[in-house]
């Protein structure tokens, strides 16, 4: 927090790289490494979806923490005696400290660990995804989509930083300001880079080019959130998503598509915003909307062409253990 009241989050990750040659001392290797995330997170979204699209799931397990924590870290909650069951911890913690006893920074997700020594190789969550679609080329799937292609990385990174500012970390900024000039600052921005969204998809089915990007998963992962938690919890009320035309219709295109809404509980997300964030939501009351069936209506985004994979196929189904509850029907 800065001294105007402003949020500024601490970007100070475990820089280390899980790479194709190993320059960092972990090369990419089926099996050697577990990510763990939780459903409740953004960022942990990301590497979720990427994983999913890719077809890493065989040769990177995934384990999941519960929605709710302590100052401690996150916990393994959902697994049975509440330890992962192939780290054999109960909190993340233990794997920053099996890497640094004296680790002093937050215990963040995503996490990639290394299995063997139980230590955590790096919580970069911007790097981490990027690398799955580069390093881990040789462990895709038949079909898998490019999400970070060449031609388009540059503009790729461009959408991506403006999206990260004004809108991924824009609604944490709006949410934990502690001055009402930094919160009218940040509503502004994002309410203003969402416009610019909206204007930039109006006419074009994705961010970059005609098939889905890595930029298209980091706008997709705060969307999603945006009416369950971010419009009342954080006070970005300028309008609710389902009152933003384009950016609803664009959403709704993502989470119907194979890797992105089957990686979507709603009941985790709402319970982590609204349980762990005592200074903003202090009874810890957890609201029972919105209304969740839209999600699953026509959106007509198919009238401007672009193709979700490419030359590429949609994922499979999701592994039987990593299955979220099904959306009731729109009808």
């Amino acid at each position: 927090m800065t001294e105007k009241g402003a949020f500024r989050r601490d970007m100070n990750y475990l820089a280390d790289r899980v790479t194709a040659d190993g320059r960092d001392g972990w090369p990419v290797e089926p099996g050697r490494y577990r990510l763990v995330i939780a459903r409740a997170c953004p960022w942990a979204n990301r590497a979720s979806i990427v994983r999913r699209l890719l077809g890493l799931e065989d040769v990177l397990s995934m384990g999941i923490c519960g929605p709710t924590h302590d100052e401690r870290s996150w916990t393994f909650d959902l697994d049975p005696g509440g330890r992962d069951p192939v780290l054999g911890i109960e909190r993340l913690q233990q794997a920053f400290f099996a890497r640094d006893p004296e680790y002093p920074r937050g215990i963040t997700v995503p996490a990639l660990v290394d299995v063997a020594s139980g230590q955590v190789v790096t919580n970069d969550f911007k790097q981490m995804t990027l690398d799955f679609s580069l390093e881990w080329r040789a462990h895709h799937r038949e079909g898998a989509p490019e999400l970070y292609p060449e031609p388009l990385r540059a503009e790729i990174d461009d959408v991506a930083e403006k999206v990260f500012h004004d809108v991924n970390n824009g609604v944490y900024k709006a949410g934990f300001a502690s001055s009402q000039d930094a919160y009218e600052q940040a509503y502004r921005d994002l309410f203003g880079r969402l416009d610019w969204l909206s204007q930039r998809l109006a006419g074009q089915r994705y961010l970059v080019g005609d098939t889905i990007t890595e930029a298209d998963v980091r706008l997709f992962t705060t969307l999603v959130r945006f009416d369950a938690v971010y419009h009342g919890h954080f006070k970005c009320n300028r309008a609710k998503l389902t009152e933003l035309p384009v950016l609803w219709a664009y959403a709704r295109d993502l989470f119907q598509t194979p890797g992105f809404g089957d990686t979507i509980d709603f009941a985790q997300i709402k319970e982590h915003y609204y349980v762990v964030h005592r200074q903003v939501n202090p009874t810890g009351i957890v609201p029972l909307g919105p209304e969740l069936s839209g999600w699953l209506s026509p959106h007509g985004r198919e009238e401007l062409g672009g193709r979700p994979f490419g030359d590429g196929t949609p994922p499979g189904p999701p592994p039987a253990g990593e299955r979220v509850p099904e959306l009731p029907s729109a009808d």
